[in-house]
């Protein structure tokens, strides 16, 4: 006779049944893999702009003109590309930032309850945007 074992859970990539998921997404799952992205962003983003600007410096002073050119306007404020990469590497670094100080209280074996993890989650969202925008805004202050 065969015995009749539990349904174990599966994978959040299969279906049971027309388009029903086990899994429903959380701003815990969100975190987690924007917590990935914004480091592998940052690591590859700030590689290739610091040996573009060490390049640009090593070529001598017309090179680096066209390199500053690229970021920045005549009166030195930041055009709409280097505004998008300055305010996207902001946001990913606090967002990051964020994650980790979250990642760093679970690892002292806080903050599991379901709860607690989404407010965490919540907080690693809105405070990413909240202190990019403090951060902008007193940049322009200057």
């Amino acid at each position: 006779m065969a015995s009749r074992t539990p349904a174990r859970p599966r994978s959040p990539h299969l279906f049971s049944g027309f388009l029903k998921l086990h899994y429903s997404w959380g701003p815990h799952m969100l975190v987690s893999i924007l917590h990935r992205a914004t480091g592998s962003g940052m690591a590859t983003v700030g590689t290739v702009l610091l040996v573009w600007w060490l390049a640009a410096i090593a070529g001598g002073a017309e090179s680096y003109a066209t390199f500053r050119d690229v970021f920045t306007t005549d009166a030195g404020n930041l055009n709409i590309l280097g505004w998008i990469i300055g305010v996207g590497m902001t946001w990913a670094f606090f967002t990051h930032a964020l994650n980790g100080i979250r990642h760093l209280v679970m690892d002292a074996g806080a903050a599991f309850e379901l709860k607690r993890n989404k407010m965490f989650s919540m907080i690693v969202i809105v405070g990413g945007v909240v202190l990019t925008a403090a951060f902008w805004l007193y940049l322009g202050m200057k």
